[in-house]
């Protein structure tokens, strides 16, 4: 019997080993077909180059029209990091208010809140363009970034305000006994346990940002303000010859600085889904 569960574990790990690589295989031969020349990236079907060559990543860093990738990274890491800055900031003061403060009509504002993460963004597409037009925000980075400094993002307020409520409101009551106020109860008690919840809404807002295209295709035209995935995307002409090695090799970078992200603070994000809306 012992011998028979030992052999059913090692089935199902094997399994488990066999989908895992299958799903990863794509990845694996996106980084694969970036070291090899263009003429073998499509005929050669093997995972291991038989030709390496890091010409595709010289060329691919060079940019276009005299803007190198640098750039457009460098735009990445700005919007990217406002957007996690505005997020984290915002959505957990809107938490907080929700889930520890009382105001007239609380329920109410929280209900529509709740309403907006049900709205497609193609919905409020349009009347957010003819706003961000009248201000003269178009080509600019102010509609990706503004928004997330607004506690635009609904998900991340449900999540905090979740969390918020499974911490105890006897931690709150001692702290008023000791003089705190409600800001202070906040900064020194409330957000040193919000931490977990606080940095999985940091990795969500990264990764959504770094990897967002639709928003920076219909807001961004100046190619110096160009982001990674608009760059890559400009790097395609499907009217013309495109450098595939050059676009593979640029697309590897560009899942480096989201996969670094998430294993360094992987434990976190983890106990942040865990502990969410736990009492």
């Amino acid at each position: 019997m012992q011998m028979k569960a030992i052999g059913l574990g090692l089935s199902k790990h094997a399994l488990i080993i066999l989908f895992g690589i299958a799903m990863l295989y794509p990845v694996l031969w996106l980084i694969s077909s970036s070291f090899k020349p263009n003429d073998m990236i499509f005929t050669q079907t093997g995972l291991w180059p038989k030709e390496f060559t890091l010409d595709n990543y010289r060329n691919g860093w060079r940019g276009l029209q005299d803007v190198s990738f640098g750039t457009f990274f460098a735009n990445s890491w700005i919007v990217s990091i406002l957007s996690v800055l505005g997020n984290v900031i915002t959505c957990s003061f809107a938490a907080f208010a929700f889930g520890r403060l009382s105001f007239k009509f609380q329920k109410l504002w929280f209900a529509l809140m709740l309403v907006t993460i049900m709205l497609p963004y193609h919905v409020t597409l349009i009347p957010q363009y003819v706003i961000y037009s009248e201000l003269h925000w178009i080509n600019t980075y102010f509609p990706l970034v503004l928004p997330k400094w607004l506690s635009h993002d609904s998900f991340f307020i449900l999540m905090m305000v979740q969390f918020i409520r499974g911490i105890p409101r006897e931690l709150d009551e001692s702290a008023t006994i000791d003089g705190c106020s409600q800001r202070q109860i906040y900064f020194r008690i409330i957000m040193p346990l919000l931490t977990p919840a606080l940095i999985s809404a940091a990795i969500f807002t990264f990764i959504w940002s770094w990897d967002d295209f639709f928003s920076q295709m219909i807001y961004l035209s100046d190619i110096k303000l160009f982001t990674v995935q608009l760059g890559i995307r400009s790097m395609f002409d499907p009217s013309g010859q495109s450098d595939w090695g050059a676009l593979l090799a640029m697309s590897t970078l560009s899942l480096v600085p989201i996969t670094l992200i998430f294993l360094i603070f992987q434990r976190y994000f983890m106990e942040g889904i865990a502990t969410t809306g736990l009492k």
